[in-house]
């Protein structure tokens, strides 16, 4: 599948038919490599495609937007929801992208390679249909049984408050505000970040107690709900290995039991919940949600 790739890059862009091409490029160890933009027949020798090319691609597709031309991009059926979802809030235009969608058997990490050798979004993803593309190369193989995706967000919803409470501090005390999480993801789109302003003790990493570090992935979950494919980026750049997706899991799977099923980036045309109101079945927004 790699030398299909490449073969079909290098032809595209000798053609002119596009101007640039995004995808993954050899790192400084087998296990690391990293998105990239080719400009070259003879950069495109560097291309590389693997279990290791776990970046969603969809994200750096909105800085190539800026450019009046077009770019050839490699997407894993993954990665299309997310270029959905930038489509439909206007962040990257559908003529600029000339789609490869290429066959995924699920990424690997280092990490995790001597237990399951899958990313843990690989575990449970059902996404393995290209929702965007202009053609195909290789065949998706993820036959396996798949987990579900929602288990250990229901487990912390079943913790006592303190038990919660305790979890998260965990797992939140451990942030150094590098900002690999918001970098990485497609739906912080913001121009200049809440988070940056030097008005407030919020643009740099603090001590425990800190309303910084309490409550920055929170917010941060906030804002993109309802536009979050689950894409797991966050917590696969997080270099302290904080299980972020799970807040946004968790905001997905409330979304959907309120609202009803809804998965982002999976069309063009679907309304996100949180942008449209429903009087006859969206709950009333003074009631207190409890399950039953």
């Amino acid at each position: 599948m790699q030398e299909q790739m490449r073969t079909r890059a290098k032809e595209m862009l000798t053609r002119g038919e596009v101007q640039r091409v995004l995808g993954w490029k050899k790192g400084d160890f087998p296990f690391n490599p990293g998105p990239a933009f080719f400009t070259t027949h003879k950069d495109l020798d560097d291309l590389v495609y693997d279990r290791f090319c776990s970046a969603n691609l969809s994200s750096y597709m909105a800085e190539a937007n800026k450019q009046d031309d077009k770019t050839l991009v490699f997407l894993k059926p993954c990665d299309t929801y997310s270029f959905n979802q930038l489509t439909k809030e206007h962040r990257v235009s559908r003529d600029k992208a000339w789609i490869i969608g290429v066959g995924c058997d699920g990424n690997a990490s280092v990490e995790e390679m001597q237990e399951t050798g899958l990313l843990e979004r690989c575990k449970v993803c059902a996404k393995i249909e290209h929702k965007v593309y202009d053609e195909l190369i290789g065949e998706n193989l993820q036959t396996r049984e798949r987990a579900d995706r929602f288990e250990q967000v229901s487990n912390i919803e079943k913790m006592y408050p303190n038990e919660r409470f305790g979890f998260w501090q965990n797992q939140l005390s451990r942030c150094i505000r590098c900002n690999a999480c918001r970098n990485v993801c497609p739906a912080c789109g913001c121009k200049k970040c809440v988070f940056d302003s030097d008005k407030y003790d919020t643009g740099q990493k603090a001590n425990v107690t800190t309303f910084e570090e309490q409550m920055f992935h929170i917010i941060r979950a906030y804002h993109v709900a309802g536009r979050c494919t689950d894409c797991g980026e966050c917590s696969r750049v997080c270099p302290q290995n904080i299980d972020l997706h799970l807040l946004n899991r968790k905001l997905i799977k409330d979304i959907s039991e309120l609202y009803g099923e809804f998965q982002a980036g999976d069309d063009l045309e679907t309304l996100g919940p949180l942008t449209v109101f429903n009087a006859d079945a969206d709950p009333d927004p003074s009631i207190v949600y409890k399950r039953g």
